[in-house]
């Protein structure tokens, strides 16, 4: 009997039969936590929450000319590093290779690779390897034999005695669907395997974003492994690149930050598809963040040293699990024989910065390492949901309270569950926290939470006189306004016997449209200025 036990039954003697009962229950409860309530097996809960794990490494691109010596990363003070990429061999398929150029062995006897990376971890650093890329095959797309698949991902993982991958999914790599089961049913086996052995294999996923988040590609990538029940330490979103995404008033701070908040709301309505309610501070945990350092592919974007900064500040403030950059490589300034620094290279940023300049601010603050990485979900990462939902009250409520039946013209506010949405566009009957991908789904912009004590803002209206009655015999031109049923209104264009009224069912195709908020404070502010200039 274990120690445990004997507390449990202390100096009183037990008969055989309360002994057998004693066992059953104490397996029960044992189970019962490993199972978890919907018995997933995956879903492996600790007794307690480990402690945050942000952890800093750049990419490294391992077959990159001139080759980086990123052993020398043992010296600073970020010594982890994330090396790519592991792809397709070019004669093979199912046989893994850095870049298409070695195998394994090659890449131990022409690289020293492995030495390199021994090198390293005596000064205390660690590596997670990526799989994929821009360039070349990642593994799942050209070998489609599962079980070679598997093999040639556990040959990976083995060599190198990893406790993190990524799987950097780009191009076909994020859009062959058959290669995207391969792979992670080929991961799920893998890290379940692992697991059953004592040993950690956290998974990141790295995809493209936009500032709107994960496209329908990255999001479908997403919902693929889990519904393999891959349990996904995270998703490193890759900010740079936007090009037409870029909105001319955006910088690439601003876009990165957006592309960040987006993709949080993205990973929230997924896993709550795969049945998991993760809280936000579980859900921030699982996001990584990698810009590409000075200038980016497009011309016009290039991430600046104060961009880092920000962005640092950014992550760190929202929990953000993992930050990583492109690359190590390009952590220097460009020597003067680099005739064009907006031309990107694979050895420098293109702007003016000290040595791993770059590193030192994006990391600043992340203390965790690769090693701590292991991407399982706790107690603590979930939600706690309520069947009963408090309804919202109009008397606490800065705006009026959605409604199914309402009609809601462009720049109305109204609260729903507690929060308070702002339309995109005219809207009937779309509920404004519907879960959906994509931004472009919805009409509704989530604007925050009702505060602690907010009372019902009061809707400015125009005083009675300012503008003529509405009269079906009137010819109205563009920018005239009349008020009609209490209510002001702009004409968009000519028109007779065209009632304004007609603005809150067909507003595309009436005439008139009712004046905003701010346009009805702008009327007040000048009848105000009218009136104290008036002797």
């Amino acid at each position: 009997m274990t120690s445990a036990a004997k507390s449990l039954v202390g100096e009183r003697r037990l008969s055989p039969l309360r002994l057998v009962i004693l066992c059953t229950v104490l397996v029960s409860l044992i189970t019962a936590g490993i199972l978890g309530a919907a018995g997933r097996i995956w879903q492996i809960w600790p007794a307690e929450a480990a402690a945050p794990n942000q952890w800093f490494a750049p990419y490294v691109d391992v077959t990159a000319t001139p080759v980086f010596t990123f052993q020398d990363l043992g010296s600073t003070e970020h010594k982890d590093a994330v090396l790519a990429f592991i792809v397709s061999d070019r004669t093979n398929a199912c046989t893994p290779s850095w870049g298409g150029a070695y195998t394994l062995d090659q890449a131990g006897d022409a690289l020293d690779l492995d030495r390199r990376i021994a090198r390293l971890q005596q000064q205390g650093g660690s590596i997670a390897v990526s799989f994929g890329g821009q360039k070349n095959n990642e593994l799942a797309i050209g070998c489609t034999d599962s079980a070679q698949l598997e093999t040639a991902y556990r040959s990976v993982v083995d060599r190198y005695n990893l406790t993190t991958i990524d799987l950097d999914l780009e191009n076909s790599g994020l859009t062959d669907t058959a290669a995207g089961n391969r792979r992670a049913e080929a991961i799920a086996k893998l890290q379940s395997e692992r697991r059953a052995a004592g040993k950690q294999l956290a998974v990141w996923l790295t995809l493209p974003v936009s500032p709107q988040g994960l496209s329908q590609e990255g999001t479908n990538a997403v919902a693929q492994l889990l519904r393999h029940h891959v349990d996904l330490a995270g998703v490193n979103a890759m900010t740079m690149d936007y090009g037409s995404s870029l909105l001319p008033e955006q910088t690439m701070l601003t876009a990165s930050e957006s592309a960040l908040i987006q993709t949080v709301r993205q990973l929230k309505i997924l896993y709550q598809q795969a049945d998991m309610q993760l809280s936000d501070d579980a859900l921030w945990s699982k996001i990584g963040v990698t810009p590409m350092i000075g200038q980016n592919d497009f011309k016009n974007e290039i991430f600046t040293l104060d961009d880092a900064q920000d962005l640092n500040k950014f992550a760190l403030a929202r929990g953000v699990g993992r930050m990583s950059m492109w690359s190590a490589n390009r952590d220097i300034m460009c020597g003067s024989n680099y005739v064009d620094v907006n031309m990107v290279s694979d050895a420098c940023s293109g702007v003016k910065q000290d040595q791993y300049g770059f590193s030192d601010l994006l990391g600043m603050g992340f203390e965790g390492n690769i090693m701590m990485s292991s991407g399982l979900i706790t107690k603590s990462d979930q939600m706690e949901t309520s069947s009963e939902q408090q309804p919202d009250n109009p008397e606490t409520s800065p705006y009026q309270i959605w409604s199914p039946t309402g009609i809601y013209l462009a720049g109305e506010k109204v609260v729903w569950h507690h929060n308070v949405y702002e339309t995109k566009w005219w809207t009937k009957g779309d509920i404004p926290d519907n879960p959906v991908l994509q931004s472009w789904q919805t009409p509704w912009n989530l604007i925050g939470p009702v505060l602690p004590g907010e009372k019902p803002i009061p809707q400015l209206e125009v005083p009675a006189g300012t503008y003529p009655s509405w009269s079906d015999d009137t010819v109205y031109d563009a920018g005239q306004r009349v008020i009609f049923k209490g209510i002001s209104y702009q004409a968009k264009w000519w028109s007779q016997g065209d009632g304004p009224d007609s603005s809150l069912s067909d507003p595309d195709s009436s005439a008139w449209a009712p004046l905003t908020q701010s346009q009805i404070k702008a009327v007040l502010s000048k009848l105000q200025n009218k009136a104290e200039k008036v002797p």
